[in-house]
């Protein structure tokens, strides 16, 4: 019995089905759900990363073995796959910088576009530093 007395439950709005595929219907639909499944492979190139640190710490052997396991082709493989989604969550972060922190000098608000060509030139300079700095 309901509250109310009656025997009857109330009444529910009808909501129409949604498809699991509805992120499909739109570009901007299908952008979002790819950059949510991006932080799958970011976390995985940390843990890569840090896979890769440990053994380097560990001495030849070790190191060695994280080479022969990394250059297996399905590691390999991720890594491609990885390297696409991580360049996809860096460009979709950039380019959504301005509408997340509003940057004003003097007063006035920068425009959006500098925002996020200081980004890119940033992360460019970053790269080049990073070059450097394992070449050398």
């Amino acid at each position: 019995m309901t509250a109310s007395g009656s025997g009857l439950a109330p009444a529910r709005p009808y909501r129409q089905p949604i498809s699991r595929l509805w992120w499909l219907r739109r570009r901007s639909y299908l952008l979002f759900m790819l950059r949510e499944l991006s932080c799958v492979f970011v976390a995985w190139f940390v843990a890569f990363t840090l896979m890769l640190v440990v053994a380097v710490g560990s001495g030849p052997e070790p190191y060695r073995d994280f080479l022969d396991w990394s250059a297996r082709p399905w590691v390999i493989a991720l890594n491609v796959i990885a390297a696409a989604f991580v360049l996809l969550h860096a460009v979709t972060w950039f380019n959504l910088a301005p509408k997340a922190m509003v940057i004003r000098v003097g007063g006035r608000p920068v425009p959006p576009v500098a925002v996020v060509a200081a980004h890119y030139v940033l992360w460019i300079a970053c790269s080049i530093i990073a070059v450097w700095v394992i070449l050398r």
